[in-house]
């Protein structure tokens, strides 16, 4: 029993607190859910153990917490073996947690497991109903409180990667029971901003009851019919809300949030000069192609010069055969020639400048019949898209691209509007 006759220094009677709930509850075992978590650089664990009813701070030491063989976190729910003491630092009443085992998920993560069901069998959370988070927004919304650090890491983020944006903020709670309504209220308002493209809310980390705000069903349903897209910035990297389920984009912190919808101005300048490169080198290809296809095409025609001297070979060739032919028959009957010399080259004389004639003739419509000589009078060789030659204006259709090939190159053109003749 504790004198209560004498003076106690308080150092003495918070070690007699400690003295008799050792001697009377230790060892005791505890069941209730994790809250508050934290594990510092030192190995320690330090966190409380609740229920509907109270609350108990707690701690854990490395050697114990090395001996856990699960993840420790907000909302797990596990039985404790601990000893009862008081932290005479604060003179407060803590659990010295020896060891730990699972005890289910806790009542918090079972509620938001149910309405996590819920509202994935309505499909809020499907991905083809998620809308592209744009590259360059014309003006950022941010939705979270005025006060909170989360605002200060996204303007501060947002002002370094993209000071020629602007930011709207709107004001709301994050926390507590008025905090979804407050939430609902402020996307709604910033919607109705000009210009808003894209809008992020943020909120810092916490217990699973601090960001419980983010797990309303009417928060979610109003993320998914929001006209501007919303990007979810709640929490660590380790925190999941149903808003980060439902919001069009994930980001696994406040300052992410800002870095996804905020692209610096010299990865723009870097995609812009990478896209005009890639166009140029398709241009060039197009070009060379559109080069090999009128090769093709000349040597496919070929050069009227060059069947003229074919013409002109083959008449060489026929004129010495006629010779050869002619001057044996006049060995073999030079006798029957002599009377008829006269009359046989007035014949062959004639039938030698009707020949040249014709071949003259032939020479001069081969002549003629040269393209080129065709678009030095000014006209000009239509092909469309296909370099499919344009021969009616029945093939023609209003705005349509073709190619006028004309004497010393080729042009393109554009129909206005076709008329038949």
């Amino acid at each position: 029993m504790i004198d209560s006759t004498r003076t106690w220094s308080v150092g003495a009677l918070v070690r007699a607190f400690t003295d008799t709930l050792s001697a009377r509850f230790n060892p005791v075992e505890v069941k209730g859910e994790i809250t508050n978590f934290t594990r510092a650089s030192s190995g320690h664990c330090y966190f409380s153990l609740k229920d509907d009813g109270a609350q108990l701070r707690c701690a854990m030491f490395k050697r114990s917490a090395a001996l856990v063989g699960f993840d420790l976190h907000d909302g797990v729910m596990v039985q404790a073996r601990a000893k009862v003491s008081v932290y005479e630092g604060r003179g407060d009443l803590q659990l010295v947690i020896d060891s730990l085992i699972p005890a289910g998920e806790g009542v918090w993560y079972e509620k938001f497991l149910q309405l996590k069901r819920e509202l994935a069998g309505l499909g809020l959370f499907d991905e083809d109903r998620k809308r592209p988070i744009p590259i360059m927004p014309r003006t950022i919304g941010v939705v979270t409180s005025l006060g909170a650090a989360a605002l200060h890491d996204v303007v501060q983020a947002l002002r370094r990667r993209v000071p020629h944006i602007p930011v709207v903020i709107a004001a709301a709670q994050v926390q507590g029971p008025a905090a979804p309504a407050s939430l609902i209220q402020a996307l709604h308002e910033i919607q109705q901003v000009p210009e808003v493209d894209v809008i992020l809310m943020v909120r810092g980390g916490g217990s699973l009851e601090d960001l419980w705000a983010f797990n309303d069903k009417n928060l979610a349903l109003a993320v998914t019919q929001s006209t501007v897209p919303v990007v979810s910035g709640v929490g660590h990297e380790t925190d999941i809300t149903i808003l980060d389920l439902c919001a069009d984009l994930r980001a696994t912190t406040p300052t992410a949030a800002a870095e996804l919808c905020a692209q610096p101005l010299q990865d723009i300048w870097l995609q812009l000069q990478q896209l005009g490169e890639s166009m140029s080198d398709q241009f060039r290809s197009v070009l060379d192609g559109h080069g090999q296809t009128l090769d093709w095409i000349q040597s496919r025609l070929g050069r009227p010069s060059n069947v003229v001297a074919s013409h002109r070979l083959q008449m060489l060739q026929l004129q010495q055969r006629l010779t050869q032919s002619l001057g044996r028959r006049m060995q073999l009957q030079r006798q029957g020639l002599d009377r008829m010399q006269d009359a046989t080259v007035r014949q062959l004389q004639s039938d030698w400048n009707a020949k040249c004639q014709r071949l003259q003739q032939l020479a001069w419509r081969l002549h003629n019949l040269d393209p080129r000589l065709v678009l030095k009078r000014g006209y000009a060789w239509l092909t469309d898209e296909q370099q499919k030659p344009i021969t009616s204006v029945h093939q023609l259709a209003s705005q349509q691209d073709l190619t006028a090939h004309l004497a010393d190159g080729s042009v393109g053109v554009r129909v206005l509007s076709p008329k038949a003749g």
